[in-house]
């Protein structure tokens, strides 16, 4: 297990840490390459969605129709992008989701297995589809989502519980909130149960009570979730900080803040950081957010240092924008750890 300490001499929050890494790290982000370990096990409980996308040159307005578009069905679900994302990224993952009885459903899980994620605890709906989301994407990257009620909304707190063994063994526990809260809450009641970190992506964003956020110990909003979250315009650094430390009072641990190209700002009791982003063409958005939090995972949960962990995660977060698709632009590690030592040559 490994649980996030905070010390009292203003210096950075470190892992304590006995089962999931045996030495001590670096804070370059490169020490993952160092010593390979064995792959840290991370448990994602979220949803799962195909993705049906069309590429145009202008995102619609209201009451507009865009021709010209090219369209594809790309694997995405914010749960089972970040479950792809600690996987390429290292982690030995374990899927806690509800997919439906149809071709999407076994579509999706074929290609957990193909990732080497552990799809024991996915459980198959009767009654509802698989998960679907229609996106529009312009030539910029930026995009307009809408997913339907579907599998995802019949995860229960009951199918999470099954789950126990792999989350009490777990470094660390990954969730969001496109999937019912009572799944939400007991997949967190069991990470707190087994001193396990919860990384909490608050997406699609939507109020959280306070009684929840005490027991994040990594929160990692957008700008746009965080203004939702604090009710603030979230429009410059400073307010940026300043709506973090609002959830900083609420009992979140650590806010990390993904800002796009302006990179991530990270706010705990100590301070604040920001973290720059690598200069990239973005070709497609989809699913950064989920990258930056599946990587970060991975990369703490082999013992990497906060500070050192969030290297990674953007780097891998920038990798993923240069290129189409949630599930297929997420990068590997290899190529993460490349594009890092290139950055710091």
């Amino acid at each position: 297990m490994i649980t996030l300490v905070f010390p009292e001499t203003g210096e950075t929050p470190v892992l304590r840490v006995s089962e999931c890494q045996r030495f001590p790290r670096q804070f370059d982000g490169l020490s993952l390459a160092k010593a390979r370990m064995p792959r840290a096990p991370i448990v994602v409980v979220g949803s799962s969605n195909t993705d049906l996308v069309i590429r145009s040159a202008q995102l619609p307005r209201l009451g507009q129709t865009v021709l010209g578009g090219e369209f594809q069905i790309v694997a995405g679900g914010k749960g089972a992008n970040q479950a792809v994302a600690a996987a390429r990224a290292g982690a030995r993952v374990t899927f806690v989701a509800n997919v439906g009885r149809d071709h999407f459903g076994e579509a999706a899980l074929r290609r957990f297995r193909d990732e080497s994620i552990d799809t024991r605890y996915i459980a198959r709906s009767k009654s509802s589809p698989s998960g679907i989301a229609l996106i529009l994407v312009d030539r910029r990257g930026e995009n307009l989502i809408s997913v339907a009620r579907s599998s995802n909304d019949e995860l229960t707190a009951a199918q999470v519980r099954a789950a126990e063994p792999s989350i009490r063994n777990a470094c660390c526990l990954v969730v969001q909130l496109e999937i019912p809260m009572p799944a939400i809450r007991a997949a967190i009641k069991l990470a707190r149960q087994h001193d396990v970190p919860v990384l909490l992506n608050p997406a699609p964003a939507k109020p959280l009570a306070r009684t929840l956020l005490r027991h994040v110990d990594l929160l990692t909003p957008n700008q746009t979730e965080l203004a939702a979250l604090t009710r603030r315009s979230v429009r410059t650094r400073h307010s940026v900080q300043h709506s973090a430390r609002m959830l900083l009072a609420s009992g979140v641990k650590n806010v990390l803040v993904t800002c796009g190209s302006r990179g991530v700002c990270w706010c705990s009791d100590v301070g604040e950081k920001w973290f720059v982003a690598p200069k990239v063409r973005a070709v497609d958005t989809v699913g950064a957010g989920d990258c930056f939090s599946g990587a970060l995972a991975a990369a703490l949960g082999e013992g990497e240092s906060l500070e050192g962990a969030i290297p990674f995660a953007v780097t891998a977060a920038s990798i993923s924008v240069t290129r189409p698709g949630a599930q297929p632009s997420m990068p590997r590690r290899r190529e993460i750890l490349n594009a890092l030592a290139k950055a710091l040559v």
